[in-house]
């Protein structure tokens, strides 16, 4: 084997956090390694925010933002002290691309394009001379008596580094490694992920989205969880910011037992008047066929699926056929249009994860692990919850930031 190379930061995970990183102790004059398991850097960043990227979000009080991270906010008061969402806007902006507010203070690249962050962020790696090896997986990572650590791949390389910054995203090997190292690690959950159902109907409804509508989860008939906003359809179930931001609390009442997605398709009407407006509705097209005419009031594919389902089975029907039972169905199906959830889409499609290091152990004034004091660990590493809308990718990039002027010092 060749002489081990030796560096003074080596940072495992080029994702937000490792990439800012990095980029940041380069910067001071630091020798880097980035080292990236996939082909390419900033993989799940090109892919956040449906392709436009939720930089951040645009709460510029630090207090009320932390109010958005109830377990960790005391710990974290430390790093966005350092660096805010403030210096987020002016870093991107001093970089070429500036940012847009949208609804729900998310902010995202005026490109809309989440290529375009990655590009900002690779460029600001290779411009310090940062040195990346992409499509390169850690195997093992060795603590070494005189400090650093010495870091082996699975093409059998070695790498020591003075200092290692432990940024490699949800679960997987870095957990294992931070166990063997002596810390605790929770096991994570995919939280911030799609949920799934095996209703075939909901599936073939893919690419379909309701706006302002009411989704409950119920448990033994119960409703455990309300939320109002928008649903998206897709081929393995139900995603949008919605769905996502309930994903964590789904996925606790799962772990208990069968879980049922409920749609009310008309908050905002009662379902007496509903029935009044279908009434209405079947009187006005009173020799056409309900798949002709329900679309008047939704989705002409959606209004199909519903018409469709066994417990209705109206779409071919005429109106003036229908029964006053056969119509309050439709309507309650309407109001309360069900079907299970069976589970998360995973750690692949899971924004972030629950688990990770314990606060405990972790230094936040510089990010570095309190067992050992040239281990740096950053973003999904730790164990923090917290909702979709810009705040996993701040965290990302203030203790991304923070280590790096750190380990640059």
């Amino acid at each position: 084997m060749s002489q081990k190379r030796i560096f003074d930061l080596i940072v495992i995970g080029g994702g937000p956090s490792g990439m800012m990183c990095a980029g940041c102790a380069a910067s001071l004059g630091k020798k880097v390694l980035l080292v990236e398991k996939n082909k390419v850097l900033g993989k799940k960043l090109s892919l956040t925010g449906g392709g436009r990227c939720n930089i951040t979000n645009a709460e510029f009080d630090n207090r009320a933002f932390l109010a958005n991270f109830p377990e960790a906010k005391d710990y974290l008061f430390s790093p966005f002290s350092k660096f805010s969402v403030q210096d987020t806007f002016d870093f991107f902006q001093e970089k070429g691309l500036p940012l847009v507010i949208e609804a729900r203070k998310r902010a995202f690249p005026n490109t809309q394009n989440a290529n375009d962050v990655v590009a900002v962020m690779e460029r600001y790696v290779k411009e310090n001379n940062v040195e990346i090896k992409t499509d390169t997986k850690v195997t093992a990572l060795h603590k070494l008596p005189e400090g650093g650590f010495t870091l082996q791949t699975k093409g059998g390389e070695e790498f020591t580094g003075k200092k290692v910054v432990l940024a490699s995203g949800i679960g997987g090997e870095g957990f294992a490694m931070l166990e063997k190292l002596g810390h605790t690690v929770k096991e994570p959950n995919p939280n911030i992920v799609p949920l799934t159902t095996d209703a075939l109907w909901v599936h073939a409804l893919s690419g379909i989205s309701l706006s302002f509508m009411t989704l409950r989860f119920k448990q033994e008939g119960k409703t455990k969880l309300k939320k109002l906003g928008k649903v998206l359809f897709t081929h393995f179930g139900i995603s949008g910011p919605l769905v996502l931001n309930s994903s964590f609390e789904v996925k606790k009442l799962l772990d208990k037992g069968p879980v049922e997605a409920s749609i009310d398709m008309f908050p905002d009407t009662e379902e007496n008047d509903l029935d009044k407006r279908v009434l209405k509705l079947f009187e006005k097209n009173k020799n056409k066929i309900l798949k002709n005419i329900i679309p008047e009031m939704m989705d002409a594919k959606l209004a199909e699926q519903i018409l469709s389902l066994p417990d209705i089975n109206l779409a071919e029907k005429p109106a003036n056929e229908v029964t006053k039972e056969e119509r309050k169905k439709l309507v309650k199906k309407m109001k309360d249009l069900s079907f299970p959830i069976t589970g998360t889409l995973g750690f692949e499609k899971a924004v972030i994860a629950d688990g990770g290091v314990s606060l405990k152990e972790v230094d936040f004034k510089n990010m570095t692990s309190k067992l050992h004091s040239d281990l740096y660990l950053l973003g999904d590493v730790l164990d923090i919850n917290r909702p979709s809308g810009g705040f996993s990718l701040q965290m990302c990039w203030t203790t991304g930031w923070v280590a790096g002027t750190d380990a640059g010092k």
